[in-house]
């Protein structure tokens, strides 16, 4: 049993890049696991409470329960635009998940792991988070994400006892540093956190030396769109129990809960919330008795033209704008290869299309056509397929359970090239000249065909549409190809 989750979606706006890149990289490691026989729950979702979406609502002169309404269809429509596999889609402001989030109220709260208090500290509005001094200090007063002013706020809130769990925190962050992605996965331990990449796990730990207790509600004059804070109707539940239990209530907990998936094998978010789930919802659960999530996947941002993508400066490229024009394996190729898996990466319209014409069209698109057309022009399409092959997939799979996904690409396309090598190295149209050459051109092609199905194979993860499509052409009782071509080039 494995179980993957993405970060839910704030739904204050429509889908951007940062979302699809979560999406693609769960969706990724989900084809994979399920190509290795595994059963697999990947949840996506959307987090739809709080004052930016009650603000963006009162701006359209909508209600936010319309407003959510109308962007968790957009979100459910970009997963199925990218062949996301996804077997679930929760959502915040379902009767379901309010409910269960009351229970975990509950369960914190008679387990003595919340208090009530007055509290005065540093808030941001976009994070919708309080920071601590020694982070104000660092960032000169100004939230790093939002370039937004740290704003002082004091009030009475509800609070979770991170002192209580700290000590046991930071020793799960510490195991999960000297273990490797694959001991980690494989673990049946239940006292660490794999943080991929490992630097990541060091800014926690230097974070946790002063992280104080969270709060975990607002005054409802503050936040009322949201969930009551059982037994007090002056508060709001707060975006950290609220937000980080989805991972949970949508496996039904506690009522109903599948424990069989749970803790989850992997966790894919964004660089900017890794504070959260690295420290706030290690606490709830360890609160609420739980198992820690083996792995949290963290990626980087992604730039335009190297600046970062802003509306003020008009730069924001959609996923939807990218997939109407190339199609949902164009837009995964891209940013699979040349995003890097945990790092920072840069969108420009050159580098998309040059990929797409260079790459996918020129070495993999143009590899299938030639093998296809000549099998059919050669030998009437009888080239059915053989037991073996001459590829060597142990580095891409290496890298795959590593999670390393841009260098498992990158590794699968030179076997995409080493194939074109072969083509243009034996010349198979001077081979087809000759009649003595025939069995040699024929053993060719077996060889040809053989391995193209192998590396769409590796293959599937990245680009389900065109691995299919090759299945389909190179049957195990010959070639059918009627002269589709996979990435058609454009101007």
């Amino acid at each position: 049993m494995k179980y993957i989750t993405t970060a839910i979606a704030y739904l204050n706006g429509a889908p951007h890049v940062g979302h699809a890149l979560d999406y693609l990289l769960a969706d990724i490691w989900a084809r994979r696991q399920r190509n290795l026989g595994e059963e697999v729950r990947f949840q996506a979702g959307t987090d739809e409470h709080g004052q930016k979406v009650a603000k963006k609502a009162a701006e359209l002169g909508l209600e936010p329960a319309e407003l959510v309404d109308k962007n968790a269809k957009l979100f459910r429509e970009l997963l199925q635009k990218m062949n996301a596999s996804n077997t679930n889609f929760i959502r915040t402001s379902s009767e379901a998940h309010k409910r269960r989030c009351q229970d975990i109220w509950r369960k914190l709260a008679a387990a003595g792991h919340i208090y009530k208090s007055a509290y005065e500290g540093w808030y941001c509005e976009g994070c919708e988070s309080f920071f601590t001094n020694s982070e104000v200090e660092e960032n000169h007063g100004v939230c790093p994400i939002h370039h937004q002013p740290f704003v002082k706020l004091k009030e009475e809130n509800y609070f979770l006892k991170m002192s209580e769990f700290l000590p046991r925190i930071r020793a799960a962050l510490e195991k999960g540093l000297k273990m490797s992605v694959e001991e980690a996965a494989n673990s049946a331990d239940s006292d660490f956190i794999k943080i991929v990449p490992d630097f990541r796990a060091k800014e926690i730990l230097n974070l946790l030396e002063d992280m104080p207790d969270v709060s975990i509600s607002r005054p409802k004059t503050q936040v009322a769109w949201g969930i009551s804070v059982p037994d007090d109707a002056e508060q709001t539940m707060y975006v950290w129990i609220d937000a980080l239990s989805n991972y949970i209530t949508g496996l039904g907990y506690p009522d109903e809960f599948e424990v069989r998936f749970w803790p989850a094998s992997v966790q894919v978010i964004g660089k900017d919330i890794l504070r959260f789930h690295a420290a706030i919802w290690p606490a709830i659960l360890l609160g609420l008795g739980l198992k820690l999530p083996k792995i949290l996947l963290v990626h980087g941002f992604v730039s335009m033209n190297g600046e970062k993508m802003s509306k003020s400066l008009g730069n924001v490229v959609s996923p939807d704008e990218i997939m109407e024009k190339y199609g949902a394996d164009a837009f995964r190729y891209y940013f699979a290869r040349h995003v890097p898996t945990v790092d920072d990466g840069d969108f420009t319209w050159k580098k998309f299309e040059n990929a797409y014409n260079g790459e996918l069209a020129n070495e993999l698109g143009n590899l299938v056509s030639r093998v296809a057309n000549m099998a059919n022009k050669y030998f009437d399409g009888k080239i059915a397929l053989s037991s073996g092959c001459a590829i060597n997939a142990k580095k891409s799979q290496e890298l795959m359970v590593k999670l390393q996904f841009s260098e498992a690409l990158e590794a699968i396309w030179g076997q995409v090239r080493q194939q074109n090598k072969l083509i243009d190295d034996k010349k198979p149209w001077k081979m087809a000249k000759n009649d003595e050459k025939k069995p040699e051109l024929q053993k060719l092609l077996v060889v040809l065909v053989q391995n193209i199905v192998a590396i769409s194979e590796e293959l599937d993860p990245f680009l389900p549409e065109a691995t299919e499509k090759i299945r389909k052409i190179f049957t195990p009782h010959g070639v059918k190809y009627d002269g589709e071509i996979l990435f058609p080039k454009t101007a």
